[in-house]
């Protein structure tokens, strides 16, 4: 049976593609009739068209046209801002990088948005290029990572939590930066005594293999230059790694970082803003950690072993938060109160919070947030 039998058959009446009508059982006759204008949207010659028998469901709001809803939907707006005045420049994307400049620039987002859950844990990271950055065109320098690393059949495995700023006056650090996360998650996952180091406390032999990783990226990101005809330099970027088992009986954390940014802790509904240096430091003390080391060149990262305690809110950014978090009360109060507690932001909450804007502070900002909710989540 042919299709135009088979249309007959089911009582349809589509139009032949060669001009004859279809009726039920009927040979073709020709039919040369006027066209009748029509103006509504084309379909294909061989759809169905619908009994005359068949009711057609209710419509879907929203589905064919305008929805209406009782009351409008929720916007969060612009980003909040210390003092009585926002900051000069629009909190919202601006110009973009040309592909015929700088193909890696032209296809960074300008805005970044990642998070997880494990027992015991929740995570949510941003990276939002900066307002100068948006007015110039220019791309976003800083990159982050959250993934999984390690394991085995037993088990093992470790939640990567990283951040990088490529240095500003380095022309392909916004490659440095992505690339050194790239590398650090290949080079950690490798590694067969992290997790151990880690679940023991065994400080030296943690440094040990977080130095070994630092001087393979920084050869890796070396030889890219090379490739690519550039100075080392060039590619130039800091690096701040969360390294946290999701075996949740483990409250240990490895810490290692290449540069500058910070490492803030908020615990108690009270910042302490140099984890570093002192876990339990100053409330809203205002020193961070800076060093001005920085890859490919660095081939040493600095590293801790930090404790974790249940309630416990750790963030790792880059200076484009940090200087700010440090300098500006406004900012620590509006993120304690935001991010303190089991209460984790939804991700499009986080990323509006994260955004509060400080005027003067117009750097790329990224970080990773990790809520420790404890064991016995």
């Amino acid at each position: 049976m042919n299709e135009s039998e088979e249309a007959a058959r089911l009582h349809w009446t589509p139009t032949d593609p060669h001009g004859f009508v279809v009726s039920d059982g009927a040979p073709p006759v020709r039919d040369d009739s006027p066209p009748v204008r029509d103006d509504s949207p084309s379909v294909r010659d061989d759809s169905p068209s619908v009994p005359d028998d068949y009711e057609l469901p209710a419509p879907v709001q929203g589905a064919g046209g305008p929805a209406r809803t009782a009351s409008p939907v929720p916007a969060l707006g612009a980003p909040a801002h210390s003092g009585p005045k926002a900051p000069s420049y629009p909190p919202v994307p601006q110009g973009l990088p040309a592909v015929t400049g700088d193909l890696a620039a032209a296809v960074l987002p300008d805005i970044v948005l990642d998070g997880a859950a494990y027992p015991g844990l929740s995570v949510r990271a941003a990276s939002v290029r900066g307002d100068s950055h948006r007015y110039a065109g220019e791309p976003r320098q800083d990159a982050l990572c959250v993934t999984r690393i390690g394991g085995d059949e037993q088990g093992g495995e470790l939640l990567m939590l990283a951040v990088a700023d490529g240095v500003g006056s380095a022309p392909r650090s916004h490659v440095g930066s992505n690339e050194a996360c790239r590398l650090a998650a290949r080079y950690l996952d490798h590694s067969t005594s992290l997790h151990e180091s880690i679940r023991t406390g065994d400080a030296e032999r943690f440094q040990r293999t977080a130095d070994a990783v630092v001087r393979q990226i920084g050869n890796l990101l070396g030889d890219l230059a090379l490739q690519h005809s550039e100075r080392p330099d060039a590619f130039a970027t800091t690096l701040r790694i969360l390294l946290v088992p999701l075996d949740p009986r483990i409250r240990t954390r490895g810490f290692l970082a290449v540069g500058d940014g910070g490492t803030a802790l908020l615990r108690r509904g009270y910042w302490h803003l140099d984890v570093v240096g002192d876990a339990d430091g100053d409330q809203d003390s205002d020193v961070i950690d800076t060093r001005t080391a920085a890859l490919p060149r660095a081939r040493s990262a600095v590293t801790r072993l930090l404790h974790a305690h249940a309630g416990d809110v750790l963030v790792l950014g880059t200076d484009g938060l940090s200087s700010p978090l440090a300098g500006d009360s406004g900012m620590r109060d509006f993120l304690a109160a935001a991010w303190n507690g089991d209460e984790v932001p939804a991700p499009a909450d986080f990323l509006w919070q994260f955004q509060y804007r400080v005027k003067s502070y117009d750097d790329d900002r990224t970080a990773v947030v990790l809520w420790e909710h404890g064991e016995a989540q």
